[in-house]
């Protein structure tokens, strides 16, 4: 979608950046010239995603990290230093979630998922945006949202209190660090059709046609049209936007009562 080059040099740390969502963002901000630090608890996650893009002539680097820990995201954001020589572009995309009756929710559950969405995201990007103040040049955060954040849903009670504090954490941050020239902003993608989403969303045929016949525009997303969007809003393209969530869903949200006038 972008030019070649558009992120020539620039540093990005994508946290869950092995699968899903923050492959494709890693793949594609490499593919404009960016080089990368992926982060997860999970190395094995993180392994083929660098070494694909190293293949492909890219530069990148995993960095073991659990988000809920600040002591081994300040290392995090230090390993960057130490290969690259700075952070400019921070992807906030490790989450987790499981679906439950709030009734049925034990405090360990809502802890989990909590500490890893609103404090790792908070974490990741206080690290990080000590170090773009630092730097004096600025710098761009990304967070990945869910459209529930706002609308709510069944079965989402611990996900969608955390999503709804990062999205306050991302306007906060949008207007205090603006001065320093970082812009915040989010993105809250719908159905997105990446490994481990069907076994989880849409297990048989039935249940996609279910998901599908509430979305408008009648599909399902695909994990590049979110990377495309991530690299808009962290390139210069998009130095005019700051503390917004742009939901990527095919209208799914805004269409919640679509399949009633079908």
């Amino acid at each position: 979608m972008l030019p070649l080059d558009t992120l020539k040099d620039q540093v990005a740390i994508i946290t869950g950046g092995g699968t899903g969502l923050g492959r494709a963002m890693a793949l594609e901000f490499s593919r404009l010239g960016a080089r990368l630090v992926l982060a997860s608890r999970s190395p094995e996650h993180l392994q083929p995603t660098v070494a694909e893009i190293v293949a492909q002539g890219g530069e990148a680097m995993a960095v073991s990290t659990d988000v809920r820990d600040p002591a081994q995201v300040d290392r995090m954001v230090e390993a960057a230093k130490e290969k690259f020589g700075g952070v400019d572009i921070l992807i906030n995309n490790a989450a987790g979630n499981f679906i439950v009756k709030p009734e049925d929710l034990s405090p360990n559950g809502w802890r989990a998922v909590v500490d890893i969405v609103l404090n790792g995201t908070f974490f990741c990007s206080r690290a990080a945006g000590r170090e773009m103040i630092a730097q004096g040049r600025g710098g761009k955060i990304v967070s990945i949202l869910a459209t529930y954040a706002w609308h709510g849903g069944p079965g989402t009670v611990h996900s969608a209190a955390a999503k709804a504090g990062v999205l306050a954490l991302t306007r906060t941050l949008a207007v205090e660090w603006a001065p320093h020239k970082i812009r915040v902003n989010a993105i809250a993608p719908g159905p997105i059709a990446t490994e481990g989403a069907g076994s989880k969303l849409w297990a048989t045929p039935e249940a996609q046609q279910r998901m599908v016949s509430n979305i408008p525009v009648g599909r399902i997303g695909r994990p590049q049209e979110i990377a495309d969007a991530a690299a808009y809003l962290v390139s210069p393209f998009g130095d005019y936007i700051n503390g917004e969530a742009l939901s990527i869903d095919g209208g799914e949200w805004l269409g919640r009562g679509f399949l009633a006038l079908q």
